[in-house]
């Protein structure tokens, strides 16, 4: 299947590891221009140059971007337009708030789980649409959790403010459906991601297990039998982002192996 990417303009976030990553490598796959970003330089050119090396498109660059700063945004946004000439598409990513129940966190903590994993994805779709408007076309895609469909113990910033990416995603895909801008969310399973086993070594320290023991005993609820691969999470979320994708917006999907039980 052809899914229409070559040479569309891809911005990625939080792209230099995990699901970001991954993403980013299977857009370059598809001889899209992709412009990643992150908080690290070194893993950013580390990952850019990896990327090009494995897919064999030169076309991978990347930017130093702070998405709890909207100036940071306004750059990242403005550098894929120099470089590329367009947005074509948006995948909003963003690592996890930290685990923890409602005492552990004070209005500081949840000031910042709001800015990194709710108003940071408010800012880079307000800074791409214009752009999307203007050639009456865009696909944006929001990373989440699980949690969208069914909460998740400990993590309740994540739950918080996932649910908000969902209700976000759901009026815009009415009110930019008339420009021809799709977006929908995916949220990830127990994907092998470092922010999955942080958050395994977490819950055995808690119920005092090894990793080992959490991660098997995860993977015995998980009907596929495993943790997802980030290549298999990326691969749907191209899909979705591709020219391939023209009549599905506003909805919310995960990957996860069968794990949400939840309708």
């Amino acid at each position: 299947m052809d899914l229409y990417l070559k040479d569309k303009s891809v911005i990625v976030t939080a792209a230099s590891k995990g699901l970001g990553k991954a993403t980013a490598k299977e857009f370059a796959r598809e001889e899209a221009r992709v412009l990643i970003s992150s908080r690290n330089a070194e893993e950013l050119e580390k990952t850019a140059k990896e990327i090009q090396e494995e897919t064999n498109n030169p076309h991978v660059s990347y930017l130093v971007c702070d998405i709890t700063d909207a100036e940071s945004i306004k750059k990242l946004v403005e550098r894929a337009v120099s470089d590329y000439g367009a947005v074509d598409v948006l995948v909003n990513n963003a690592g996890g708030p930290p685990a923890g129940t409602f005492e552990n966190f004070d209005d500081e903590a949840w000031q910042h789980a709001f800015e990194l994993n709710l108003l940071s994805f408010i800012r880079l779709i307000r800074e791409v649409m214009p752009y999307m408007q203007q050639q009456q076309e865009g696909k944006i895609m929001n990373f989440a959790s699980s949690s969208v469909k069914q909460t998740l113990d400990n993590l309740i910033l994540s739950n918080t403010f996932r649910a908000g990416i969902v209700g976000l995603a759901k009026s815009l895909s009415q009110e930019l459906a008339a420009d021809n801008i799709l977006i929908n969310t995916l949220g990830p399973g127990r994907i092998a991601t470092d922010r999955v086993a942080q958050l395994d070594e977490k819950r055995g320290e808690k119920l005092g297990k090894t990793y080992e023991q959490v991660r098997e005993e995860t993977e015995k609820n998980i009907p596929i039998g495993r943790y997802g691969q980030p290549e298999e999470f990326a691969k749907q979320a191209v899909f979705l982002c591709s020219g391939a994708n023209t009549y599905v917006t506003g909805q919310t999907f995960v990957a996860d192996g069968g794990l949400v039980k939840a309708l």
